[in-house]
């Protein structure tokens, strides 16, 4: 009997310990199942409505800066350098004197032909007198007169030579490196120097032949460099080219920007903003907004869910819950930090634009202000 009420007692204290054990199982389940239901808590979001903006048309190519006039400066006859009248990244005006070579031979020999040239003056005029009177035949008079015209031409080829022995700037620019010393003795076609104008430049850039139909001459360009900081410079189509790059089926253009603070070099990368007559009006958004991925882009909008939907918490005060829903969009051009929606936003409608990669469809958020930046179209970031 004794060891039967034993037996009785610790099936009683087991019973016990399963009946509290299941009801503490069965209260997890319930609060998993209620938990399921109610969803993640709301995530802390920015938001920003999407707005319409008319902005300009422009087609955007990548360029290279060359100069609107540049030539490699060389010697045209052979000469010895007596003086060297710049330095290496001068800026010279156009005739100024850059190199004078020996002509001392070609001065003697300019001194001789101008004595000679006097001679055969004198001779023609004392001739002239005699052929009056009647005292020398007509003949003398044509030989006289030959011999002038000879020392003449002799005289201006001398001086000719002795003007290609002074290398001048033929217009005005900046020079290159100094390529030659004192001196040295220099072949024709040996480099001197190099020089560019400074004024106005060249940008030379290309664009799909789809586009040719959009572009004309004297239209507006922008231009931007990745290495300075500024406005973007302003410039005009100068030129098109007539025919079609048969490789890559693109026209070639070429931009002139005036150089006024010299920051535009030849050989530089900059990029192209052809600007358009029209202006179109577009649903815009914050850049931030948008969710890059390889199957689409797409932006999370913020729509009202009641409380007792499923899927969402419940509120103390009953009122409707925020949700975000993804919705994949068709974008167009940027613009500093906002980007064009062509297609699956609508004017007014509110957007995530800060917080949107933690996102899934559906899930619940709550809007905050707090360290949201303010996008705007010219961004001007310090310089940290």
């Amino acid at each position: 009997m004794r060891y039967f009420l034993t037996i009785l007692g610790v099936l009683a204290v087991v019973g016990g310990l399963v009946a509290i054990k299941a009801d503490q199982i069965g209260s997890l389940i319930a609060f998993g199942a209620e938990m399921e239901k109610a969803g993640p808590p709301p995530e802390p979001v920015g938001v920003h409505k999407a707005e319409i903006q008319a902005w300009e048309s422009t087609i955007e190519a990548i360029g290279s800066i060359a100069s609107a006039k540049g030539v490699a400066i060389t010697t045209e006859v052979p000469g010895t350098v007596t003086k060297i009248h710049f330095d290496s990244g001068d800026v010279v005006k156009a005739g100024q004197v850059l190199v004078s070579l020996d002509a001392s031979v070609e001065q003697a020999q300019l001194a001789s032909a101008l004595a000679r040239k006097e001679m055969a003056e004198t001779n023609l005029k004392r001739t002239k007198a005699l052929v009056e009177r009647g005292a020398v035949a007509q003949a003398t008079l044509d030989n006289e007169a030959s011999m002038l015209k000879s020392s003449t031409a002799e005289a201006a080829a001398l001086q000719a030579q002795i003007a290609r022995k002074t290398i001048r700037a033929p217009f005005a620019g900046k020079l290159g490196l100094r390529d030659v010393n004192l001196g040295q003795l220099l072949s024709p076609g040996t480099p001197v120097t190099t020089l560019e104008s400074i004024d106005a430049v060249y940008i030379d850039f290309s664009l799909p032949q789809q586009r040719l139909a959009e572009v004309r001459a004297g239209m507006p360009v922008r231009v931007t460099l990745e290495s300075t900081e500024g406005p973007p410079l302003d410039g005009t189509i100068a030129a098109i080219d007539p025919g079609i790059d048969p490789s890559t089926r693109s026209i070639k253009l070429r931009a002139a920007v005036k150089n006024q603070t010299d920051a535009l070099r030849p050989g530089m990368f900059a990029r192209v903003q052809v600007v358009l007559p029209d202006k179109k009006s577009l649903v815009i958004v914050p850049l931030t907004a948008l969710v890059r991925a390889p199957y689409g882009d797409s932006v999370f909008v913020v729509e009202d869910k009641k409380a007792d939907d499923p899927g969402v918490r419940e509120t103390p005060d009953g009122k409707p819950v925020k949700v975000a829903r993804q919705q994949f969009v068709r974008t167009g051009p940027q613009r500093g930090d906002f980007v064009a929606i062509l297609d699956g936003v609508e004017n007014g409608r509110e957007v995530v634009s800060t917080g949107a990669f933690k996102l899934r469809n559906g899930s619940p958020i709550t809007i905050t202000d707090q360290a949201i930046a303010e996008p705007k179209l010219e961004p001007k970031p310090e310089n940290r």
